[in-house]
Parts: C-alpha cells; sequence; structure tokens
C-alpha cells in the first residue's frame, strides 16, 4: 500500500512539476495515508468489505453459462417474505405501527408563503417560502387509514373493486395507498404527468368509479376531460384548497379528503374485508414510453415478495433512518422504496424536484430546500437527476481560481484511487467534499438508482463528492421492481449487481442482434426475470402478454427486452436494449440508448435522443444543450443573441456536433450522429417527452421533431 502511495503522489507531482507550490500538499497526505491507514483498515472493516466486493455473488443453478442466476444467500430457494406471515401490505403496516407506534412515519413542510417572480425573459415563476416539517406518527397515520378507508367505503367503494389515484407524490398519497391495502381495494396508479388522453383511457379501461387526486391536477387535468370517463362518480381531493364545484358533469360528485374522513369516523367498520396474497393491490399504470399505458396487475405477494428482496440489499435499514421522497410514487421504484421505508420504522419526508435544494426552481433565494431540512440518510434517484448534478458541481469547479480547482482535482482524483481499491479518504471527506455533500443535506448515506443506466462517471462522481455507496437497481414495473441492486461494498461501476434473494435471472440467446451465451468473455443474451416478484399480466390486455411464461414448476417468468451479459461474480451489467436497435440501410446495427449513454457525459449537452432510420445509413441526434456552457461558447464566436437564436444558429450546431465527435471518437463510425438539431427546450415529463423516470419517448420525440428529421435525412 505505502509503495503504491508512493508511486501516486510522484505521478501527480510529475504532471504539477510546474506549480512546484503543492509539493506539501503531497507530502502531508503522504503522511497522512501512512498514519491513518492501518487504524481506519482496522476501525472500519476495510478489509472485509474488499473481501465482501471480490466474492462470487450469484450462481447459475444449472452449470450452464445462459443460467439461472440466483443470489448464494438464497440459492436452495427464493425468498417470498421478510416477515413471517406477514403476507399482505395491510399485515406489513399493522406490524409497523405495533413497532414504531409513537414514532415519526410521515412529514410534510408548511408552506409559508408563495410569491411570483418575474425572469428577464418575461416568464412568471412561483417560488415558495417553506417551514418546517410536521410529522404524523405511525400511530396517527394508522388512525387516519382507518378513517379514509371507512369514508370510501360509506360512498360505495367496494373491496375488490378498482380505485384509482391521480396525484402528484405527497403523504396523503401513501395514506390513501395504505387505507385502499387495508380494505382490498385495489389501486389504480396514474402517473401525474400523464396528458389528458392517458389519463381518460386508464380510467376507462380500469372501471373506476372513485379518483383520488389534487385540486390543481383536477382543473388544470381532468376537468376538460370528465365527460369521457364513464364510470367516475366519486372525486375526492387531497388538499384542503377551495374549489369551485361548478362546470362539472351532472354525476360526478366532488368531496375533500376531510370530508370524507370525517364520514369514516361516523360510519367507521371496525372489520374490513381484508385482502389475501394472492389478491390484486394495484394496478400500475406504466409511464408509456412506448406508446400508451399499459396496466400491470400486482398481487399482494408480488409486493411482499419484490420488497424482501430490496431491503436485502440496504443493510441497516430502520428507525434511524430518513427517507426523502420527491420522485412519482405511481413508479414502482418510489412506491416500493416508501412501503419498505414504513415496514423498517424509517421516516418519510415528502419532497418534489422543483424543491429538493437550495436551488431549486421553487425554493425563494435565501431559504432552504427540502433536503437541507431533512437531512435524509436514504434517498432514490434516477440518473438524469444525478448527471444534473454531477454536471453543475464540475461547472462550479471549473469556475474556481487555479489553487482551489488544483487541490479539488487532486483531492478528487487521490479519492477516486482509493475507492478503486476498494478504500476511502476520510480526510478528503472531511475538507475538501462537505460542501458538496451538503447540497443533500450532508447526512447520505446510500443511495438508489433506477430507471434507467447509470454512467460510470456520475456513480464516481456521487461516490466521492457525496461520500456514499450508489446502489445501482435493475427492474421493471412487470417484476415489482425487483431485479438486482448493487451490494453497498461492490465500488465496480457499469454494473447493476446479483439477483436480489426473490428472484433469478437467466439469458436467452439473441442471435439477430449478436448476442449469446456462448459469447467471449462473458455470457449474453435477452435478460428473463424469474421469481414470486413477477406480476400477473397486463390488465384486460391478454394481447400483450407474451412477454410472461410460466415454467413447469409453475414459476413465472418475464421476458425483458433489455440485453445483458453476467460477469463470472454473477453480477449483471445492461449491454443494450432490443426496441433500442436499429438496422441501417448498409446492414450495420446501431444501438440507440448505447450512443446517448456515451454522449450524456458532454459538457455541451444536458440530454440527447438518438434517431436513426432504416432506410438511411447515418444517424442523427437531437439535444437539448447545456444553456451555461452554450451561451458562453456562443459569446466567445461573438454570436450574442437570445437563447433561442443561439440554438438555431448554425455555428453552434457545428461546435455541438464538433463535441460529440470528439467525445465519441472511440465509438464505430457509423454509430456517431452525423448531423444534429438543437432544442432550447428541456424535456420534462411535463412536455411529454420524457417520462416520470426521465427515459426517453421516442415516438413523442419522433411526432415532436418530424420535420427536423425530414431537414436532416432530405439535406434541405
Amino acid at each position: 500500500f505505502n509503495n503504491y502511495s508512493s508511486s501516486y503522489i510522484y505521478m501527480r507531482f510529475k504532471e504539477n512539476i510546474d506549480s512546484v507550490v503543492f509539493w506539501p500538499v503531497y507530502l502531508l497526505m503522504w503522511l497522512y495515508t501512512l498514519i491513518t491507514f492501518i487504524p481506519w483498515y482496522f476501525l472500519t472493516g476495510a478489509g472485509k468489505k474488499k473481501t465482501m466486493a471480490k466474492r462470487e455473488k450469484a450462481r447459475s443453478t444449472t452449470g450452464k453459462a445462459e443460467g439461472p442466476y440466483r443470489s448464494v444467500e438464497h440459492f436452495d430457494d427464493l425468498a417470498r417474505e421478510d416477515f413471517e406471515g406477514k403476507d399482505t401490505l395491510d399485515k406489513l403496516f399493522d406490524h409497523a405501527v405495533h413497532r414504531f407506534g409513537k414514532a415519526d412515519c410521515l412529514g410534510t413542510r408548511e408552506v409559508l408563503k408563495e410569491e411570483n417572480e418575474t425572469q428577464p425573459s418575461g416568464k412568471v415563476f412561483k417560488k415558495l417560502i417553506l417551514g418546517e416539517y410536521r410529522w404524523l406518527s405511525y400511530e396517527e397515520v394508522d388512525q387516519i387509514i382507518n378513517h379514509l378507508g371507512s369514508g370510501l367505503a360509506a360512498l360505495g367503494q367496494q373491496p375488490k373493486r378498482t380505485i384509482a389515484i391521480f396525484c402528484e407524490t405527497r403523504a396523503e398519497w401513501m395514506i390513501t395507498a395504505q387505507a385502499c391495502f387495508r380494505r382490498n381495494f385495489p389501486l389504480v396508479t396514474l402517473y401525474a404527468t400523464l396528458g389528458e388522453e392517458a389519463v381518460a383511457y386508464g380510467l376507462n379501461e380500469c372501471g373506476a368509479s372513485h379518483l383520488i387526486t389534487s385540486t390543481e391536477l383536477l382543473e388544470t387535468k381532468l376537468k376538460c376531460v370528465l365527460p369521457e370517463m364513464r364510470h367516475l362518480k366519486h372525486i375526492i381531493c387531497v388538499d384542503n384548497k377551495t374549489l369551485i364545484k361548478t362546470g362539472y358533469p351532472e354525476g360526478i360528485q366532488i368531496h375533500s379528503m376531510n370530508a370524507v374522513q370525517e364520514l369514516g369516523v361516523s360510519s367507521c367498520d371496525l372489520c374490513p374485508h381484508r385482502p389475501q396474497p394472492t389478491d390484486l393491490a394495484v394496478v400500475m399504470y406504466t409511464s408509456g414510453s412506448t406508446g400508451r399505458p399499459k396496466g400491470v396487475m400486482i398481487v399482494h405477494s408480488n409486493l411482499i415478495a419484490g420488497m424482501t428482496g430490496q431491503c436485502e440489499r440496504i443493510p441497516g435499514l430502520g428507525s434511524k433512518d430518513t427517507y426523502i421522497g420527491y420522485l412519482p410514487l405511481a413508479h414502482v421504484l418510489e412506491m416500493t422504496a416508501e412501503i419498505s421505508c414504513m415496514t423498517y420504522g424509517c421516516r418519510i419526508g415528502y419532497s418534489s424536484p422543483q424543491t429538493l435544494s437550495d436551488q431549486s426552481t421553487k425554493i425563494k433565494k435565501g431559504s432552504k430546500g427540502d433536503c437541507s431540512v431533512l437531512r435524509p440518510t436514504l434517498m432514490a434517484a434516477v440518473p438524469e437527476i444525478m448527471d444534473r448534478i454531477y454536471k453543475n458541481v464540475m461547472n462550479k469547479v471549473q469556475e474556481m481560481n487555479y489553487v482551489q480547482r488544483t487541490l479539488f482535482k487532486l483531492g478528487y482524483n487521490y479519492k477516486l484511487e482509493q475507492i478503486k481499491m476498494g478504500y476511502d479518504a476520510p480526510l478528503c471527506n472531511m475538507l475538501l467534499f462537505k460542501k458538496v455533500k451538503a447540497l443533500l443535506g450532508g447526512n447520505i448515506r446510500m443511495m438508489l438508482s433506477g430507471g434507467a443506466p447509470l454512467s460510470p462517471a456520475t456513480q464516481r462522481f456521487m461516490n466521492i463528492c457525496f461520500c456514499c455507496p450508489v446502489g445501482q437497481g435493475y427492474g421493471l414495473t412487470e417484476t415489482c421492481g425487483a431485479g438486482t441492486i448493487t451490494e453497498v461494498a461492490d465500488y465496480s461501476t457499469g454494473r447493476v449487481g446479483a439477483p436480489l434473494i426473490c428472484c433469478e435471472i437467466k439469458l436467452r440467446d439473441w442471435v439477430e442482434g449478436g448476442y449469446t451465451s456462448q459469447d467471449q468473455p462473458h455470457p449474453r443474451g435477452e435478460i428473463m426475470i424469474g421469481g414470486p416478484s413477477v406480476t400477473m399480466g397486463y390488465y384486460q390486455s391478454e394481447h400483450l402478454n407474451d412477454d410472461f411464461w410460466v415454467d413447469e414448476q409453475g414459476q413465472r417468468w418475464f421476458c425483458t427486452g433489455d440485453v445483458g451479459e453476467i460477469h463470472p461474480d454473477g453480477c449483471l451489467q445492461i449491454v443494450d436494449r432490443k426496441k433500442d436497435l436499429v438496422k441501417l440501410q448498409a446492414g450495420e446495427y446501431v444501438s440507440l440508448g448505447k450512443v446517448e449513454s456515451a454522449l450524456k457525459n458532454c459538457t455541451l449537452i444536458d440530454n440527447i435522443c438518438a434517431y436513426a432510420n432504416s432506410d438511411q445509413n447515418y444517424v442523427i441526434s437531437f439535444v437539448v444543450p447545456n444553456q451555461k456552457q452554450l451561451t458562453s461558447l456562443a459569446s466567445k464566436n461573438g454570436i450574442n443573441v437570445s437563447w433561442e437564436e443561439i440554438c438555431n444558429h448554425p455555428a453552434m450546431e457545428k461546435e455541438v456536433l464538433k463535441a460529440i465527435k470528439d467525445l465519441a471518437s472511440s465509438s464505430k463510425r457509423f454509430e456517431i450522429p452525423v448531423k444534429v438539431h438543437l432544442s432550447p427546450e428541456p424535456w420534462t415529463p411535463e412536455t411529454g417527452l420524457v417520462t416520470d423516470a426521465f427515459k426517453l419517448k421516442r415516438k413523442e420525440l419522433k411526432n415532436h421533431f418530424q420535420t427536423d428529421i425530414e431537414r436532416m435525412y432530405g439535406g434541405k
């Protein structure tokens, strides 16, 4: 180890030989390493963690390269429940109330003041000044659940009849879900960012007569399509905002959640109809990234098994933890994460992407964002959000003076080398990364990433600057979000971990795409997930269920459409997606997802969509540029015009294309985009161009940029 440290410092010194002012820093770091390594190594169990990281984590049950692969921790059978006898979601919450009764459960920040702020462009933004978190205990939540469930029953909601929720992430969403689980009301979940047509389609397909929503969504999205909703009779608004109840179709009654709870107090039924493990718990509509949203049927036993596997990968999960909830609860990752936290006594503080940090768009300048107030220990994030944090911090580093920038880079590179060996750098954490860590409250001990592949550069950045492991997860709505999660001790990048203890994974050859179990150095193929967490198929859509199947032992499987590679230690790496593969005119296959993943780390790019036509021989791309970086580059080129004009300027298109080609120089020639169009407007779930997990909606993007596609392929 000492030899390694000496050579590392010598290399860094050699690189900065013209800046001899830094030699004392290198000497101090060498002395620090020498003095602290031995006690730190034993006190933190670094050696044990390194052994854990290198061990075999999963292996094939048949000895064949294609699998199935199971976790070595539960090799003989697949886990189905975490707590014996707690085989439905209502039993799980009852168990939590019994254990953690008076402890904090769900928290919401009080809105002290709302202000409108006009930007130089003329746009008006709502800014919030928020107070402290106000908490409901487990016992208080339990009581509200009882009253709400009774109130819904008094309004005519029947057991085993679907009830829908179309609402933003907030405490009332989870309270509604728990009330439905307790009374065996199958809950239909719809993303709050779905368009009116998709919402109407989902509500009509599921046939729900009761809908839980917010006043804002009711007035802005639902009101105009209510006449199309054939079965709807009752709308319950979760907030206490004043609502003018005129202009709504006859036959639909509108209630506040408080009013329904009061109704439940007066008609309280102490013996509700409880569910069985095989009863339908949730119909979860997908985000519609490949067309119309599909309702995935999830029974109680599916969710219990999936969460059992997920919780096993989060060490020390318990009542000392605080989780920040801000991702869409209509997404399986967020819903299962929050239910798991409640099961283990964690408290959940609610937030939103617009109020998460001090710099978030809805936070009044000088006010505190939710992370600064809540100081969470656990959080989930999609790669798009992590990529933004990474780019923003690195842009700030570039603005530092020479001494600060060099010290930061020195510490960053030093810790990077330590992490690659399975170690840490406590002094760097304390002196260099404390301010960065404070962006998310300063207490994060683990982050979970899901929804899309996380780039190695971003993962390393989170490891280094936020001083915590990032558990990359892989799963789908169709598998309750369960598939794989990397272990805390595993600091490798680009992989999504070994199968969870509740499921197993095998690979199916995809010869056309060039992926087989005989590939070297590792077997590859289409990923199939099997086990008790695999759901029951699509709601009222039997014709779409071809990807589900049952084997000879009666186990359910789902064909994911993703292509994976199994490493020798049993960990999975996602290498492609069948739907992202396009065959060019000359016969070459291009993976659009791979192209996008490779180019997202470009400092000029905030988001990118690659596009290819089978009757053409080259790839094109649509790019949301980083406004700060591109504006600065435009200014250097003497282009001082509005943001829209910068994006439409041919010289700026050429600059971005040059950056793309430089970054993708190691890629195959036909994979590198030949033309680019710059989009001045960011792609958000509200625009309908990306899902709530920020995955690209390729069909919508194609329609949106159809004119530009014709221009770039037509040569006009």
